[in-house]
């Protein structure tokens, strides 16, 4: 038996979530299920039953250590491994790998995203074990798909091969972007497809061979990064080979091309929590459909999400309609505006008010 480590990558900005969410306290550091514990410390506590705290690493940017520091001050702080620069998921996942090889030479290595919400934990961890065992059986790439519940527009999606199985897992046919409604209906009627949910098992040793075979310039970076763990340049090397990474995730520059590619179907209440929609998925409603949180005073007011901060609101006669107050910006927007939040932070940026951001 191969032992168990965990990656979890919380990198992210989590900008679907402002003004909540902002670049000093991205959404994984966040507590949005109303229980007091963040993103990052639910994922953490998902998967210690698999793999003690000290083989959990966390990939970040190097401004978010503190905070990881504070919200996980159980992890050995040499698991922090801190990005000078967002590289995307590829270039992330290399750094974690080469720091559990330094520490393991072979391991089983789960990579798990820090900001998804899984209400069914103990199911989940049953498929990441059947993952494992199809992970171990050779140079296997594993992901777990999620059983599609209605044609989602807003995910990649995964087709498999019903009549080729290892163990649990289907083999790979391909990876589809992100579809239209017409083709997303037609994913979820052909029982085919699964979400691309960016979990992932495989063993660190083919991981990194992959890395090699399929994005020899990352690689070659994150050799010589290795080579300078432990050392007095180590920070120097990272920051200038991190640098010159290419921006690619680990679907495109990996999963897409390479051989021996398996899939899990995972059910296991799973969502990733990526807009201020996503709160009435996980969150108790109201008998109006409401998810209300703060000093609120509701009347006539239906299918609308509320979260106050330190002052009343009070809405009368709304519906479908997201508002969201902090201490120096509110939110107000329509339930199917919530991807043009974004354009907020373009004009905040372009503006020079970075003080929202």
């Amino acid at each position: 038996m191969m032992r168990n480590t965990a990656l979890i990558m919380a990198g992210g900005r989590g900008e679907r979530f402002w003004p909540r969410s902002r670049v000093n306290m991205p959404k994984q550091f966040l507590s949005l299920t109303g229980d007091g514990k963040t993103m990052i410390q639910r994922t953490v506590e998902r998967i210690l039953p698999l793999a003690e705290i000290k083989d959990v690493f966390v990939t970040t940017h190097q401004k978010y250590k503190q905070l990881v520091r504070e919200q996980l001050p159980e992890l050995p702080e040499e698991n922090i491994l801190c990005e000078p620069v967002g590289r995307n998921t590829a270039p992330s996942i290399g750094l974690g790998a080469i720091h559990i090889a330094k520490k393991y030479d072979d391991a089983v290595m789960y990579v798990l995203p820090s900001d998804h919400l899984i209400t069914h934990p103990q199911i989940f961890r049953h498929t990441l074990t059947d993952a494992k065992e199809v992970a171990e059986a050779g140079e296997n790439l594993v992901t777990v798909g999620i059983t599609p519940v209605y044609p989602e527009t807003g995910y990649g999606y995964i087709r498999f091969r019903p009549d080729e199985m290892l163990g649990r897992a289907y083999e790979v046919e391909r990876f589809v972007e992100k579809p239209d409604l017409e083709n997303a209906r037609k994913y979820v009627a052909e029982q085919q497809y699964l979400w691309n949910s960016g979990i992932f098992i495989w063993r660190v040793s083919t991981i990194l061979k992959n890395l090699k075979e399929y994005m020899p310039e990352t690689f070659a970076g994150l050799q010589k990064i290795d080579a300078a763990i432990g050392t007095a340049e180590q920070d120097m090397v990272l920051e200038k080979e991190f640098q010159a990474f290419k921006s690619e995730s680990i679907d495109y520059g990996i999963m897409e091309k390479a051989k021996n590619i398996y899939i899990l179907a995972g059910s296991f209440g799973w969502d990733d929590a990526g807009s201020w929609l996503s709160i009435k998925r996980f969150r108790e409603r109201n008998e109006f459909e409401n998810v209300v949180d703060g000093d609120v005073v509701t009347v006539d007011t239906r299918d609308t999400i509320i979260q106050g901060g330190k002052r009343l609101i009070a809405a009368v006669g709304l519906k479908d309609l997201i508002i969201i107050d902090t201490d120096d910006a509110l939110l107000v927007c329509d339930k199917n505006c919530t991807n043009d939040i974004k354009k907020v932070i373009e004009y905040l940026k372009s503006s020079n008010r970075t003080e929202y951001l």
